[in-house]
């Protein structure tokens, strides 16, 4: 059976080393800190309950689950946390019931559905934990920085790529911020791990809406991709996990480090490429 809500990622890291799947599960909380082997994590959003397998993440906002259909579904990992709970199967068809009778007749039915649809679909108000929460990235607007637009995305916890705009919308541009596009360099960013280094600017934190606590994170400067080619990146993020306080960094450290690079803007701050899962971190000088 193939399920219509779910939200196949277009690109992620993979999790193929079972160290580095514990160590990834005990950042997000799935497992304790003393855990020394996996186990068997279920999914319990629109109405399921089946187990699931983490095959790897998108960004620190975004695991990326394997159903036993072989779909690939993305879903934020605290969210994902929530559903191991043993109540949690109890309470989501509680708040279904409320809402059923209002769901279409042919809701169970596999078809696409557009951004206009999605909006309006029946099947994102089932669970209040499946709304679209405060969590896009996106790149192009100031004024709708926490709303989800992701296709079949009931669960709202993807932050999304930055994608062109409208048609209308770039029409509506004054010419001079166009010519002003023009002008910015666009830099072509590796798919793969590169090595680079960086100068560790600033220590903060970003919004979680489904933690108590906020994420924590790492503003670079100076960020340059070393090898295979030589790219000046300028700024870019990091979440400050386990593996990199391990490093104790402090403002002002010049480090190399092995990793892969995105272009995705930080929650509320002007820097747009993040730096995905860093190891063979070193300090210069």
């Amino acid at each position: 059976m193939t399920y219509a809500f779910m939200i196949e990622p277009q690109d992620f890291i993979a999790l193929d080393n079972e160290d580095e799947l514990i160590e990834k599960c005990q950042e997000w909380g799935l497992l304790s800190g003393k855990a020394t082997k996996l186990k068997t994590f279920y999914y319990k959003g629109n109405g399921l309950n089946m187990p699931c397998t983490i095959i790897g993440y998108v960004d620190h906002m975004a695991a990326v689950i394997q159903l036993d259909n072989g779909q690939k579904h993305c879903i934020h990992p605290s969210y994902l946390k929530e559903m191991q709970a043993s109540s949690y199967s109890a309470r989501s068809i509680s708040n279904a019931g409320s809402h059923r009778s209002t769901e279409s007749t042919t809701s169970d039915t596999v078809v696409p559905v557009t951004p206009a649809e999605l909006t309006q679909t029946p099947d994102a108000l089932v669970n209040p934990y499946e709304m679209p929460v405060n969590l896009d990235d996106s790149d192009e607007t100031d004024t709708d920085e926490f709303s989800s637009g992701l296709k079949g995305d009931p669960d709202g916890l993807v932050e999304e790529y930055v994608g062109p705009q409208s048609g209308a919308a770039s029409e509506a541009k004054p010419k001079a911020k166009t010519a002003s596009k023009a002008k910015t360099v666009k830099i072509d960013l590796p798919e793969g791990k590169v090595k680079m280094s960086a100068v560790v600017k600033e220590f903060t934190t970003v919004p979680n809406h489904f933690s108590d606590n906020d994420d924590e994170v790492i503003i670079y400067e100076a960020v340059t991709i070393t090898e295979p080619d030589v790219i000046d990146v300028g700024e870019a993020w990091s979440s400050h996990s386990a593996t990199v306080k391990k490093q104790e960094l402090e403002v002002g450290d010049v480090i190399t480090f092995e990793a892969k690079i995105i272009k995705k803007k930080l929650t509320r701050n002007p820097v747009p490429y993040k730096i995905n899962n860093p190891s063979k971190i070193q300090k210069e000088g």
